[in-house]
This record gives C-alpha cells, structure tokens and sequence, in this order.
C-alpha cells in the first residue's frame, strides 16, 4: 500500500439500516453474551450536503459522497462499496479555507474514472438528529454503536441549486465497531435480530442518499439501464468494464498487485472485443482498441518493475551469500523498486487525463449498445471461439517453423493467442478449453517474464563492469532464467496437445 493523500484517513464500514414503523419500541439488548454494558450517549444534530454529477454516476455505483457539518466525525466522507454490508469510508477533515461546494481533489481522485470530467454539485441536503447507544463488550471494549434518527431531507437540482419537496422519516442504523474482526457478520446478525424483534424492519434503501434521490426522482428522471445482453460475450465485457473502475481505484490507492490486475482486465477487454468485433461494431483497426492497447502499455511499466523487483528478492535471497557480489541487490531490486514508482506515476498521469476518460466513455456506450438482431447470440459466441482457436494453432505452426533469433517474439505470439481463447472460452461456458488455454498463456508468461529479465540482466550487467563492479551474479542470474525458459519450451508442445483434445471434444 502507497502513502495516502495527505489529512485523508480510511475504514471499513460494516452497518446495517432499519425502517421503523409508528409501532416500533426502543429495542433492549439485554441478555446478549455479546454484550456487557450499554451506554447513552448525548444527542448530535447533524448536516450533510451530498455531492455527485448530474448524471448521478456516483449513486448508480453505490457511492456517496457527502460534507458533514456537526457530531465527532465532521468533515467530508466518502464511502466505497466493499460487500453486501460493508462499505470503505475515506475521510478528509473540514479545514478553516474549507468550500462548502469544492469537494477535496483527494477525494476526487478517488474516483475520477467514474465523475471523469464531469462536474460534482449538491445533489440532496439530509439533517439528522441522531441519539446513539454504544453497546461495550465483556473486555470492556466498543462493540457497536446504534442511531436513533429522526431524518428530513430534500433533494437538491445539480443543475441550478433548487431545493425538491421535504421529506420526513425514523430510521435506525446499526454500525460494527471493526468490521474487519472475525464473526463481525455474525454479531451483526444478532445484534439486528433484537432491532426485527422491537419492530423495525428492513430498509427499503441502502442508505440516506438513496432514498431521498430514489422518491424525489420522477419516472423521467430515473435512470434507464438497457436491458442486459444476451450475447455471453457482451455480458463478459460489461462485467470486465466494471472491474476496470474497481482496479482503477486500487492503482490511485497503490493496492498492492493492483496495476498488474488492472493491466489484466485491460486486456481481457480487448480480447473479447476483438473475438466478437461484429457484435460490437468495430473492425480490426478501431481506435478504442488500439487505445486499449496503449493504456496496457503505459500500466506494463509499472507491473514489469514490479514483476522484476519480486523475481530478483526471490533469487537473491535463494543464493548462498558469498554468490551474491557487489551492489548486486540496490541494481536490481532497488533498481526495480524505483521503476516501479516511476512506472506507478506515469499510469496515474494518463488516467488522469481527458483521452483515458473518453476511453472509458467509449467503454460504456459499448456496455450499453445492444448487439445487432441478426446476430445469434450462440453463432455469435461460436465464431469467436472458432477464431481464437485458430488463431492459437496458426501461432503455434509459425513458431514451430521460426529461426531461433525470432523464437521468443513467435512463442508470444502463441500466449497472446491462448490469452484471447481463454477469455473467450470463459465468456460463452467452456471451462476445460479456458483452462487449458490458461495453462499456455501462463507457461509462456513466465517464458516472455524471463525474456523480459535477461534483457535486463544483460543491461544492468554492462552498467555493473562500466563501474568497476563484480558482474558475477548477474551471469549467475542470467543463466538461471535461460534455463527457465528452457522447460517452458519443454512443456509447451504437451500443453498445445491438451487443448486441441479439449477443443475437439468441446466442439
């Protein structure tokens, strides 16, 4: 995890929300092991402005995005869906030149790949006042902290500031204090028992926000989700282009493996596409797949530094001591280290930037665009995987055929090959053909990784004896790779022969 944006603080939120009816008592609770002490604490008088884009990209993915004036915890809140009960909230604080319009760039950032350039403006204004309960556990220790709130609430036009109709309503909300301990779902569920058992009943909303947006919306206003494909491709893409903004996230908080797998998903993307271009439209050239392209390209500097770092902190520290000579670890594991920094900047510059936001633009209006009538969506899938296949075996035979000074360029272009079919296979319900393909893609990603890193080796040894340093380690290193590659090799006509079968037998 990467240093966060400074006066910013996060947690996981794990709650969970009640309607209470005219007929509902206080809820007692009394007789839970769980539960060794309850205490009132004083009523808050809470004010929270809610923020989105006109377009309510935020709601539409569960997000909300609120300044709070009032209670201990006052300042701007930003609430991430993490499960079905659970939600990360980042917090920045109010400060003394605080706009009570200009959301924080931090918080901003957070989620840019979905307001992209839109604008964020007051959506809905809630003020609550809430009497809260802690309930403390036998070690003397918070357990969870129950509200009683009496709420009014007004929608608010994102476009010129009106305030919609009032609205008035009780509702309880039941919070875990960490969220994250073991049996926290467990609790929760017995905790919320005593709160059906007083009355109250499941809300009709996930949160404040919903509700008010939900019942000011007219039928006009509501959003108009397209009716979902049929196409298994077309629904691999829409779930593919949701993880994007999931990794996006990760990479703009340094998530740990996160570039990787958002590199992972953009290329999973434009797989699919290219497997099925008639259903969506494009032709080989098409500019939102050689953006794809690009975008994976700028995120494989990060993730090859990345990939480098780990691979020479393994070998390095597999080594006796006295085979590990000179400088040898701050070249290649610091060396690593500090391109992957470099590489981590250079991908949050592009996904901070006009052309990545139209990317994504693009990337929605294909989600939403349904696919041409007189394609079937079982011929349509067929094609695709029919195309993939060969695409596989027509790399294997150029390989089979390639002079050695061209054999690790052809062998990639067997693993991009598999890479396609796999996510294909996976897309339309062929399980044992995506797996065999995986099992190619993933023996030739560890052969092209090692590629990858006798070039490097290669690179960093010349730079090694120009300073006068022990290049021993590194031919150690370099050898160590070439042989890796070797049982790659080794085991790929094996692997080839394995998928074939599945293929056949599948079709």
């Amino acid at each position: 995890m990467g240093p966060r944006a400074a006066g910013t603080a996060r947690h996981v939120e794990v709650e969970s929300k009640y309607d209470v009816p005219a007929q509902t008592v206080f809820p007692s609770f009394e007789g839970l092991a769980a539960v060794a002490r309850v205490e009132r604490q004083p009523s808050q008088s809470l004010d929270a402005v809610y923020f989105d884009t006109p377009g309510r990209d935020l709601a539409a993915h569960r997000i909300t995005l609120r300044r709070r004036t009032g209670g201990p915890d006052a300042g701007w809140h930003l609430k991430l869906p993490s499960g079905p009960d659970a939600r990360t909230e980042v917090q920045a604080p109010l400060s003394a030149s605080d706009s009570e319009t200009a959301v924080p760039g931090e918080l901003v950032d957070i989620v840019l790949a979905i307001v992209r350039d839109r604008p964020l403006a007051p959506v809905a204004r809630i003020t609550t006042t809430r009497n809260v309960v802690m309930l403390y556990g036998a070690d003397g220790g918070p357990l969870a902290e129950f509200c009683d709130d009496e709420v009014s609430a007004w929608a608010i036009d994102p476009v010129d500031g009106s305030d919609g109709e009032a609205q008035n309503w009780h509702e309880w909300e039941l919070e875990l204090v960490d969220g994250e301990a073991d049996g926290a779902g467990d609790l929760l569920k017995r905790l919320g028992n005593r709160l059906l058992d007083a009355g109250a009943k499941p809300a009709g909303h996930g949160s404040k926000l919903a509700k008010v947006l939900d019942d000011a919306a007219s039928p006009a206003q509501a959003p108009q989700k397209p009716a979902p494909s049929q196409d298994p491709v077309h629904q691999a893409v829409a779930e593919q282009v949701d993880q994007l903004l999931v990794w996006d996230r990760a990479v703009r908080a340094d998530v740990y493996d996160s570039v990787h797998q958002m590199r992972v998903t953009t290329r999973k993307i434009r797989s699919l596409l290219q497997a099925s271009e008639e259903a969506f439209g494009l032709t080989d050239d098409a500019w939102i797949l050689d953006e794809l392209r690009q975008l994976a390209g700028v995120l494989g500097v990060a993730r090859d530094a990345e990939v480098l770092a780990e691979r020479y902190e393994k070998a390095l520290q597999a080594l006796p001591a006295d085979l590990v000579r000179g400088p040898v670890w701050d070249r290649l594991v610091e060396g690593a280290r500090r391109g992957y920094q470099a590489g981590l900047r250079r991908s949050l510059h592009a996904m901070r930037s006009p052309r990545y936001f139209r990317l994504l633009d693009a990337l929605d209006a294909l989600v939403a665009a349904q696919p041409p009538e007189a394609l079937g969506a079982e011929e349509q899938a067929q094609a695709g995987i029919d195309s993939a296949y060969k695409r596989v075996r027509k790399a294997a035979k150029a390989a089979a055929q390639a002079p050695d000074e061209h054999k690790d360029e052809a062998l990639h272009r067997i693993r991009k090959g598999a890479k396609r079919l796999r996510y294909v296979a996976a897309a339309t319900g062929e399980p044992k053909v995506s797996d065999r393909a995986k099992t190619i893609q993933t023996l030739l990603g560890d052969h092209q990784d090692s590629v990858v890193s006798r070039t490097h080796l290669a690179q960093q040894a010349i730079a090694a004896h120009a300073a006068g340093e022990d290049t021993f380690t590194y031919g150690l290193l370099y050898q160590q790779e070439d042989d890796l590659a070797d049982r790659c090799r080794e085991q790929l006509d094996d692997a080839l022969s394995a998928l074939r079968k599945s293929f056949q037998k599948a079709h």
